[in-house]
Order: structure tokens, then C-alpha cells, then sequence
């Protein structure tokens, strides 16, 4: 299907209708997690080598990044310029880092990123991202440069995982210190181009075994208590703290809800523990964390999250709300450039 994402509502509607997706409305169901003790590790002691192997031990892989992502990239050869820009060496094998690049690249014009997959267990980052440049990203030839990375961490994407095979989490390691190789690698793809992106959207999840299986393997990897958390239903987005762009979000909010429902507030006002400034919408300090989202520096930034266990929402409602936050984004920051 191809599609011409100038209008954000007629775009999102229109995945929503092909894809046969049931719009449902935004609901209060929300997940919340019992308290168990992670099974590696001493409580309150943070993990040192032996844990950490201990650890690694127990990841197998559970999907081909080469059948489900790299097979996609290649169908794409005839439309993008693929560029390999880095290459993982760890036990479970090699693999190779790709990014589509604009075959029209045009240096008068701005620049956007699209990155997926630096959570790699989060399915509709990668396939989203995926979807939108074989299905959208023409719709925008010729009036910005795209650069789409679409599974930044490909070994855990295989073993269905958040952090990569050193107990790293790569979202948390853009910073000058390059602790995970997969954020060090697009550090350096996107460094020649800082100053020149106008925007960059991040495609991530939030899923049940971020309570279940994620934070208290976090809790017990750092020797801290773990608390468990809500899971909140629905789509939202995180902006940044020191660079706040609200209409931007919110334009992104409206796409995304004629594709799926939008997460509510808890009774506290909040998503995920942060106060929710806009309907859908949080922020986070993305420099001061390392997220993937401050590595470009531009003027509108954003991480998309996904909450793939709905009971309201299908797998392709997942992938169509990325493309739909991705193609607004996309429309209006080109038509607020300054």
C-alpha cells in the first residue's frame, strides 16, 4: 500500500481501515505486577561477573534477525542505499548494523532519523520502522533526507531482550562513555550529520515483562530493591524535558488515535511513574539518561511507546500506530521547521 501521509488523519485512518484494524476507545485497565525475587543474584548486592554469565547463559535465541529484519532491508536495495555501519562480534555470532539511507539525498535539505529496535525485544519498534520506509517514507522524497535505523540492537532482538549480551541497556548508553557497542555504533553513523536533523523519532514498547521480567532483573543487576509498577494500556509518548515541544507530541497523539487508544492517566496523574503533561504525553531528560533520542541534537525529538499486550489492540495496530507517529512527526516539523 502506499500511501501520501500529508494528512495525518486521512493517513491514519487509512492504515487503520486496510489493515482491518477495530479502533477501541482509551481504557483504565492497567497492569500491575506482584513483588518476586529475581532468581540471579544476592539481593541488595549488585551482580559482578559470575551473575552476569550466569545470566547470558539463560538468553537463547528465539527469532532470525537475518530472516525477519535483514531480509526486509535487502527487499529495499531498489529504493534506499543501504549502508552496513557497524558490526556486533559477540558469542551467539557476528552481526552486521544497517541503516536505509535516501537514494535522493539532497544536502540543501533537512534531515530526520528513524530508529528502531535499540530495545530489541520491542517488536513493533523494528517492524514499524520497517513498514514506514517500505510503504511511506516516498511520500516525503525530495522534501527531507531520511536515515532510518531499523534494529539498532540486533542480538536482542533475537533473544527477545532489553539489554545486550553484557547486561547493558543500549538506551541508556548514548553518552560520551559509549558503554554498549550497538549506541556507540550509531553515534558514529549519525555524528557526521549533527546540526542538520530536524527531527528524530525513537520506535519503542512497553510491554508486560517490563514489571514481570525487565525492572526486577534491573533491581537485582544493580543490588537494588525492586518495586513493582503499573503498565499502562495504550500509546504514548515521551518528549524531552529540556527540549519540549508540545505541539509536536500532540500532533503525533491525534495521528496515532485514529489508528489505536491512547494510554490514560493512572489516578495520579501519571504514565509509568512521570506526571502526564498533555493527554498521551510524559517527559524524560533524554541527554541526562543517554537515550537514544538526544543523539542527534535536533529540534524535534520524541520516543514512541507501544503497549503490544493490549487486549485492544492487534500486532499490525502496533506497527500502523509507529508508522502514523512517524508520518505526523514527519508533517509537522517540516511545516514548523524554525
Amino acid at each position: 500500500m502506499a500511501a501520501n501521509c500529508v494528512n495525518n488523519e486521512e493517513v491514519a485512518a487509512t492504515i487503520a481501515t486496510e489493515r482491518g484494524a477495530t479502533l477501541c476507545a482509551p481504557t483504565r485497565q492497567r497492569r500491575t505486577m506482584t513483588k518476586n525475587a529475581y532468581p540471579i543474584g544476592t539481593p541488595g548486592t549488585a551482580w559482578g561477573e559470575s551473575e552476569r554469565v550466569q545470566w547470558l547463559a539463560t538468553q537463547k535465541p528465539q527469532r532470525s534477525y537475518v530472516e525477519d529484519v535483514v531480509k526486509q532491508i535487502d527487499a529495499l536495495r531498489q529504493r534506499f542505499e543501504v549502508i552496513e555501519y557497524g558490526h556486533l562480534d559477540y558469542a551467539a555470532g557476528g552481526y552486521r548494523l544497517y541503516a536505509l539511507k535516501s537514494q535522493d539525498w539532497n544536502d540543501d535539505l533537512p534531515c530526520a532519523l528513524v530508529t528502531g529496535g535499540v530495545h530489541g525485544y520491542e517488536t513493533s519498534g523494528v517492524h514499524g520502522a520497517l513498514l514506514f520506509a517500505a510503504e511511506h517514507a516516498q511520500a516525503f522524497a525530495g522534501r527531507v533526507n531520511l536515515l532510518i535505523a531499523p534494529c539498532v540492537s540486533p542480538w536482542a532482538y533475537e533473544m527477545i531482550h532489553r539489554w545486550n549480551p553484557g547486561a547493558v541497556d543500549p538506551n541508556r548508553s548514548f553518552r560520551p562513555e559509549r558503554p554498549a557497542p550497538e549506541s556507540a555504533a550509531l553515534m558514529d553513523l549519525v555524528a557526521p550529520l549533527k546540526g542538520r536533523f530536524l527531527l528524530h523519532i525513537d520506535l519503542h514498547e512497553t510491554t508486560d515483562t517490563d514489571e514481570s521480567e525487565f525492572r526486577p532483573a534491573l533491581a537485582a543487576r544493580d543490588g537494588k530493591p525492586f518495586e513493582p509498577g503499573e503498565i499502562p494500556d495504550g500509546f504514548y509518548l515521551v518528549d524531552d524535558t529540556d527540549n519540549p515541544q508540545p505541539a509536536f507530541q500532540q500532533a503525533m497523539i491525534e495521528a496515532v488515535t485514529k489508528v489505536t487508544h491512547i494510554a490514560p492517566a493512572d489516578e495520579h496523574n501519571q504514565i509509568i511513574g512521570s506526571p502526564v503533561v498533555s493527554t498521551g504525553v510524559i517527559r524524560y531528560p533524554f541527554t541526562a539518561l543517554g537515550l537514544c533520542a538526544s543523539v542527534t541534537g535536533a529540534r524535534y525529538t520524541s520516543t514512541t511507546e507501544v503497549y503490544p499486550d493490549s487486549p485492544n489492540a492487534t500486532p499490525a495496530q502496533c506497527n500502523d500506530a509507529q508508522v502514523a507517529a512517524v508520518c505526523a512527526g514527519l508533517e509537522y516539523a517540516l511545516a514548523h521547521p524554525a
